[in-house]
């Protein structure tokens, strides 16, 4: 029998989503990894269970964001980028918009030219190719602006995805010469500031806006360095050491504190690696005596693996200039999760560093705090807990029952961590002082995109589609 709707029932269904539901920008609302909004979000899913929707997508790595009835993301399909939005209540495309590019940048042999995510802030979309630039759409996917931008100097490709504060679109491209962060007018794309960064080499974080006191600042996860720049100016407030040669993980904050995390290979107390003067290693290898170093001059092993990282300017050489600018970085790279104090300025590596670890650090993953704890998940499937306000360890490098490498950063809601695999398995963990695996899911495909969470449900890019997961969804 059906029912006439009443009038309050038709304005309900009428009602756009709240703020709270969106998913805005990569790792969701203020880039903390957490629903917002308390809805029961489902355990137990799969490629047959708990499914509202699934659409088969192109390639890439980037995550949806969502804003409203909308859904963003980027792909890349025979050599072809393309801005993306989605219905978000069917999954059915709305539009898709092709992002011209003179030539695709350089990737990771994993990696994707579509690998940043988008951000928005309710009236434009702001999408970030390494291979183009940035270019604003509005939800129609009309252009407003665009900002070419030169091919990146990085063979890993492009990894930072843009972020929004206080009208302002800001950008991260750490790369191996020319590192900057800039900031453009969200309206217009107009410069309002642009720092350069000497001295960062490649790194594939995206910025953090950590908002604490009354105050905002953008922290940058960089080679070796944490660095905080005011919103307004892009001006440096503080940094800190503690950090690896090459970045991938985001910072994060909870219980007044910030947390930042990096692990790379070399920087481990043991295994270090080391970069011999110059002087000794051009003498046994310059086989010409031009005073530079080709790739055929690096005896093989580890450091002809970094022929393209010491080369920063790529023209096929190593020089002793480029030698001795890298050989710092080498020198104070570390491998470590810490928490920081707010309010420093300058140097704050001995006066604001509240707690510090050197184990359950994850390779790409962020760290996410939710609750009182920050949660890690490293290659292996090996997750970690820590008491956010010292450190205390909660458990530590636990296995979840997945081998393989995490790309994907964990996110958390409902009482539960969300860690998704690269070979397409996720793990629900309880997000508790014991550890406890509430599920494992088997998508069937590989996992690079981190998920998006809001009104109780799951937005999860595989490698070839995008499903919609709820709870107690009947088939």
């Amino acid at each position: 029998m059906n029912f006439p709707a009443t009038p309050l029932l038709l304005l309900a269904l009428a009602a756009p989503l709240t703020a709270e539901s969106n998913w805005p920008q990569f790792r969701g609302p203020d880039g903390l990894a957490v629903a917002t909004d308390r809805s029961e979000t489902p355990t137990e899913f799969g490629p047959d269970k708990n499914v509202v929707w699934k659409t088969p997508l192109a390639s890439g790595h980037s995550s949806p964001v969502l804003w409203g009835g909308k859904i963003f993301l980027t792909t890349f399909e025979k050599g072809k980028l393309s801005a993306v939005c989605l219905d978000r209540a069917s999954g059915r495309q709305l539009w898709s918009r092709d992002v011209p590019a003179e030539k695709i940048e350089e990737v990771h042999r994993i990696s994707s030219p579509a690998a940043s995510t988008p951000c928005t802030d309710g009236e434009r979309v702001y999408f970030s190719f390494g291979s183009f630039g940035l270019l604003a759409l509005d939800f129609d996917g009309k252009e407003i602006w665009r900002l070419p931008l030169p091919l990146p100097v990085n063979d890993f490709g492009t990894g930072a995805s843009p972020i929004l504060a206080g009208g302002k679109v800001i950008l991260l491209r750490d790369q191996d010469v020319g590192s900057f962060l800039m900031a453009l007018d969200a309206r217009t794309g107009r410069q309002v500031w642009r720092t350069e960064r000497p001295g960062f080499y490649r790194g594939h974080s995206t910025p953090f806006l950590w908002r604490h006191d009354g105050a905002e600042e953008i922290v940058v996860t960089g080679a070796v360095q944490l660095k905080s720049y005011d919103p307004a100016t892009g001006e440096e407030l503080w940094s800190t050491t503690g950090l690896s040669r090459v970045p991938n993980a985001t910072a994060t904050a909870g219980d007044g504190l910030l947390i930042a995390s990096s692990w790379n290979i070399g920087a481990d107390a043991t295994g270090r690696m080391e970069l011999p003067p110059f002087a000794g290693f051009a003498k046994a290898n310059d086989k010409n005596g031009d005073g530079k170093l080709s790739l055929e001059e690096f005896p093989k092993g580890d450091l002809r693996s970094r022929f393209t990282q010491l080369d920063a300017d790529k023209d096929g050489f190593v020089t002793r200039a480029e030698w001795d600018a890298y050989a710092p970085i080498i020198q104070r790279a570390e491998n470590s999760l810490f928490a920081v104090r707010p309010g420093g300025r300058g140097d704050i590596t001995a006066t604001h560093v509240a707690w510090k670890k050197a184990r359950g650090l994850p390779y790409v993953p962020s760290p996410v705090y939710y609750g009182g704890r920050v949660f890690t998940v490293k290659s292996g499937g090996m997750a970690s807990c820590f008491d956010a306000k010292t450190g205390r360890e909660l458990w530590l490098e636990e296995r979840v029952g997945i081998f393989g490498d995490f790309y994907a950063s964990p996110v958390a809601a409902g009482g539960k961590i969300y860690f998704a695999a690269q070979k397409g398995t996720v793990a629900v963990v309880a997000a508790g002082d014991a550890f406890n695996v509430l599920a494992k899911v088997e998508m069937g495909e590989p996992i690079f995109a981190t998920p998006a969470i809001a009104d109780g449900k799951i937005y999860l890019r595989t490698a070839g589609h995008l499903y919609c997961f709820g709870s107690e969804v009947k088939p």
